[in-house]
Order: C-alpha cells, then sequence, then structure tokens
C-alpha cells in the first residue's frame, strides 16, 4: 500500500489508524521509572522525637442565671435586680473576655413583653450569647 502515490486513478481514502506503539513506548518508560523510583519514597530516616503530655485547656465562660417571674420580678443569679440596673450590668458583663452566656429562665405565664426587654437590652450592651432554660420533664 502505497501512501504517497501521484497516481490519480487509484483514488485512496485517508488512513483512519491509530499508531499506538509510541503509546506502549511512553507508557513503558513510565513503568520503568516509576518501577526504579517506588522504593526510594519508602525509604525513611529513623529518629527518636521527644515525648510532650499535654492536656487541652478548655475555658469556659461563665454562664449568668437570669429568671423572669409571672409578676415581672426579674433576678440575677438568684438575687433579685431592677430592670433600671439593667443595662450597666449587661454592659458590664459585655466587657469580659471570654463574654458569659446568659440563661433566661421565664416562668411559663411570664409576659413575652419581659423576656424581650431583657432580651433587647443585653444585645444593646453587645452580649450576643443569650440561651433559654427550659424544664424537660414537663410534658404537656
Amino acid at each position: 500500500m502505497s501512501i504517497g502515490s501521484f497516481d490519480r486513478k487509484k483514488h485512496q481514502s485517508p488512513m483512519a489508524e491509530i499508531n499506538v506503539v509510541p503509546l506502549v513506548d511512553v507508557m513503558l518508560v513510565l513503568l520503568v521509572i516509576f518501577i526504579i523510583t517506588a522504593p526510594l519514597l519508602t525509604h525513611s530516616v529513623k529518629i527518636d522525637l521527644p515525648k510532650a503530655s499535654s492536656t487541652p485547656n478548655i475555658t469556659r465562660p461563665e454562664h449568668i442565671e437570669f429568671a423572669i417571674r409571672e409578676d415581672g420580678t426579674l433576678f440575677w443569679n438568684g438575687e433579685v435586680v431592677a430592670r433600671d440596673a439593667l443595662p450597666s450590668r449587661f454592659a458590664l458583663e459585655a466587657g469580659k473576655s471570654p463574654q458569659p452566656e446568659i440563661h433566661i429562665r421565664a416562668d411559663r405565664l411570664a409576659a413575652y413583653e419581659k423576656v424581650a426587654q431583657v432580651m433587647s437590652a443585653a444585645a444593646k450592651a453587645g452580649l450576643t450569647r443569650i440561651g433559654f432554660v427550659t424544664d424537660p420533664s414537663l410534658n404537656q
């Protein structure tokens, strides 16, 4: 079969074969390179590292137990606090690092307005960690 024929009578279609010999040559060369270099990658240097024991230093921020009764009485960690003293107390706690968490315990029949006012005063002072405490034993 002649590829470069000048004969116009014998019109041949172009060859559509893939020559895989160069591909096989490249793959064999890569295989040999990997066979030679693979044992070199597993070689390691034996050293005796120093041993140290440490325990993680977990600092838990303190929390403030804040209670609201049905009649609107406010309690800060068990002691009665006036509503007008809240902004200054919240601002003092917001300046601490790490900021304490505020756990709000509100009576079931406490007005939502009172709870919202406390949350608003805490947020205005810069406190961001506010949570509600519920009693899981009361299933109704």
